[in-house]
């Protein structure tokens, strides 16, 4: 009886020779290694760790496989598979522990460099807006009236105002009365009779006495420019009479004595008799210097002081002596030292026009070196003269009672500034009959 073939178990590669499998297995690991294998590998990640068993038996399927009658072959041994090589890859050996093997944790995938240099560029701003910006609407100026276009729209306030003890609120009201009206300065009495209303050493030292009789606050001055500034207003410090006296003043009977004052009566005026302190005496000369001096550095704020006809000479006085160039000289002399003292004060004149100055009065102010001048218009006869000189000169001095001249003087764009000085009417009162004047 024939013997039966034995059935083959497993997948049938026991029948394949050994030498074929390893011939087999040789070349796809050549072939990883140099053609397919850096395709592959460039698509695992990157350091994974890989355990690989030492010393474990390579089980081949079909190799190991228990047959009825195993072939008998030569004894060769195993061959001891190479496992490939990954570049950066850490071998891991096993910890022999039992459990599920371990899972590696998944980095993060590195940033080439070259990305990591490429940096957003930073834009600076132009400093330009994208869109306009949106202004406010902004009011429309109400254009100015011919008054306010005055550079000086001025009113007179006498030494007497603040007598009595004037309070410093009733002081700083008054002054932002008249800023209210359209008044841009206050030219307020300092000096008369040759009386301060102020505290002076040079009085005290030359006549015995500080200031005049009259009660007042010391610091009156100070505030009114303090206020008036506040405003935008000017304060100039006017210096009434000048250096003529009447039998009223406090050094009347010591300038008698001393024979300071020019002989005769200065009757310039109808019912007022004046006598003028002579400034050809060399004392005369200093102490008014002095007096001016003092003032403005007492006052080193006040915007300008003030003299006006009074500092002049009477035609009609005895004799025939021209008195004009002893006066240029001592005015000269005497704002020159102010100036030296404070040259922020602004020295102006109130006077006569130049013509009637000179001949009347021995005072030929164009060469006294003022700084303003200021055209007295008092005569309304003579009005329309003194205009033309006003238009020259820094502008025109009027009364309260030639309102009805504001309209013309208002309207002339030479005239530069207006002056007013009530005639003992309250000045509030003529400044608020001022504003409506000088809006017609």
């Amino acid at each position: 009886m024939s013997k039966k073939k034995n059935e083959n178990s497993g997948c049938g590669c026991a029948n394949i020779p050994i030498s074929v499998i390893l011939l087999v297995l040789g070349g796809g690991y050549w072939w990883l290694n140099h053609q397919g294998g850096f395709a592959i590998i460039s698509k695992l990640p990157q350091n994974l760790p890989i355990a690989i068993p030492q010393n474990l038996p390579i089980t081949i399927p079909g190799l190991n496989s228990t047959t009825s009658e195993p072939e008998p072959s030569a004894p060769t041994e195993a061959p001891v598979t190479t496992a490939p090589s990954f570049p950066n890859s850490a071998i891991v050996k096993p910890n022999h522990q039992p459990g599920s093997p371990t899972t590696p944790k998944a980095q993060k995938p590195q940033t080439p460099q070259t990305a990591q240099k490429l940096k957003t560029p930073i834009v600076k701003p132009n400093n330009q807006p994208t869109t306009p910006t949106a202004q406010k609407p902004q009011k429309p100026q109400k254009p100015q009236t011919p008054w306010e276009k005055k550079a000086i729209r001025g009113i007179y306030i006498s030494r007497y105002n603040v007598t009595n003890n004037a309070s410093e609120d009733k002081i700083r009201k008054q002054v932002r009365h008249y800023h209210s009206q359209g008044i841009n300065t206050i030219i307020h009495g300092v000096w008369g009779n040759a009386c301060p209303m102020y505290t002076s050493e040079v009085m005290q030292k030359t006549f015995g006495y500080k200031s005049c009789p009259n009660l007042f606050r010391d610091r009156w001055l100070n505030w009114l420019i303090d206020e008036a500034h506040k405003h935008g207003m000017e304060v100039h410090a006017y210096f009434e009479k000048g250096i003529k006296i009447d039998k009223n003043s406090p050094i009347f009977d010591l300038a008698i004595e001393r024979k300071w004052v020019v002989p005769g009566v200065d009757r310039t005026y109808p019912g007022i008799e004046h006598y003028i302190l002579d400034v050809e005496i060399p004392e005369v000369a200093n102490f008014f210097r002095d007096i001016l001096v003092e003032f403005v550095q007492k006052y080193p704020k006040i915007d300008a002081v003030q003299w006006d006809d009074y500092l002049g000479y009477h035609a009609e006085l005895p004799g025939k002596v021209n008195r004009t160039n002893k006066l240029t000289t001592f005015s000269q002399e005497m704002i020159g030292a102010m100036k030296q003292a404070n040259p922020k004060v602004s020295f102006d004149l109130c006077h006569h026009n130049p013509y009637w100055a000179k001949k009347y009065f021995a005072a030929d102010w164009p060469k006294w070196n003022v700084d303003r001048v200021f055209i007295q218009a008092y005569n309304d006869k003579n009005f329309t003269k003194e205009v033309d000189y006003a238009e020259t000169y820094d502008g025109i001095a009027i009364s309260d009672q030639q309102f009805h001249r504001l309209p013309e003087i208002v309207a002339n764009n030479k005239i530069k500034a207006i002056l007013v000085f009530p005639n003992g009417t309250n000045p509030e009162d003529v400044a608020s009959k001022l504003k409506q004047f000088s809006v017609k």
